[in-house]
C-alpha cells in the first residue's frame, strides 16, 4: 500500500490563494468612493447585460470582480438573506456589517475546506442612515478577509496601482462629478482613456427615494464627465 503524498497546510493555503488571485486578476477592476451626499461605485465593464454592480436592499449595494457566475450567486444569496431578515424582524435590522460577516464566513469556509476557492472579491456598501452615522464600505476577499474602508476602496487584480493613483487625487467630501472623473482616471491609468460606454456606474443617494440605489445611464455619465 503506497503512502499518500503529504503537502504542508501552509503550501495548500498558498496555492489556493495564488489560484484565486490569478482568476481575479483576469477581470477588470472597480472603485467605490464615498462622496459628499452618497456612495459611488464605478467599474470598468463594457457589457450592458452582465452587471458587476447591483442593489441588495434599501440602502445597501453590492459589487463584485472576478468570476461572474460566482459573485452573481453571492449577490442572489445576499438578497435572499436581506429579504428574509427584513421580513422576520425589521427593515432597519438589515445592515451591511452583518451581511459582510455572512459573506466572509461563507468565503472563508469555501477557501479552507473546498478544493477550489471562489475567484471573487466583493463589496458591500451601505449609505449612512442619518447625519450622525457614516457610510460604510466592506471589501471582502476570496478567503473571507473583511476590510472596513472609510473613504474609498478598490477591487480587482490591479488594485494597488489603481488605489495609489486614486489616493493621490482623493479629497474628502468631493462632488459626484469630481469623484467619478477621478475614479475613471484611476481605472484607466496613464496609457488608456475610458469612455462612458466602457463603464458601469451606480450610486447610493437619499435623493433617489427609499431605495437609494440608482444605475447611471451612458447619457448621465457623459454629462457628469463633461462637468469635471
Amino acid at each position: 500500500m503506497s503512502m499518500p503524498y503529504y503537502v504542508a497546510p501552509e503550501q495548500v493555503m498558498k496555492d489556493r490563494a495564488d489560484y484565486a488571485r490569478k482568476g481575479i486578476s483576469r477581470g477588470r477592476s472597480l472603485i467605490s468612493v464615498v462622496y459628499d451626499v452618497g456612495i459611488l461605485v464605478c467599474a470598468e465593464n463594457p457589457s450592458k447585460s452582465l452587471h458587476k454592480i447591483s442593489e441588495i436592499y434599501d440602502r445597501i449595494g453590492f459589487a463584485g470582480v472576478g468570476k461572474y457566475n460566482e459573485f452573481d450567486q453571492l449577490r442572489v444569496a445576499g438578497i435572499r438573506h436581506a429579504d428574509t431578515k427584513g421580513y422576520a424582524y425589521s427593515r432597519d435590522d438589515v445592515d451591511a456589517r452583518s451581511l459582510a460577516n455572512v459573506y466572509a464566513s461563507y468565503l472563508g469556509q469555501v477557501f479552507t475546506h473546498e478544493m477550489k476557492p471562489l475567484e471573487v472579491e466583493i463589496l458591500v456598501a451601505e449609505l449612512a442612515r442619518n447625519d450622525t452615522s457614516k457610510s460604510q464600505l466592506f471589501h471582502i476577499l476570496y478567503d473571507g478577509t473583511v476590510m472596513d474602508e472609510s473613504n474609498f476602496t478598490v477591487l480587482g487584480g490591479d488594485s494597488e496601482a489603481i488605489a495609489t493613483r486614486f489616493g493621490a487625487s482623493f479629497v474628502e467630501g468631493m462632488s459626484l462629478s469630481d469623484a467619478l472623473a477621478k475614479a475613471v482616471a484611476a481605472l484607466a491609468g496613464p496609457d488608456r482613456v475610458l469612455t462612458a460606454d466602457d463603464l458601469e456606474v451606480a450610486i447610493l443617494e437619499d435623493s433617489n427615494g427609499r431605495r437609494t440605489f440608482k444605475r447611471l445611464s451612458s447619457a448621465s455619465l457623459k454629462e457628469l464627465l463633461e462637468k469635471s
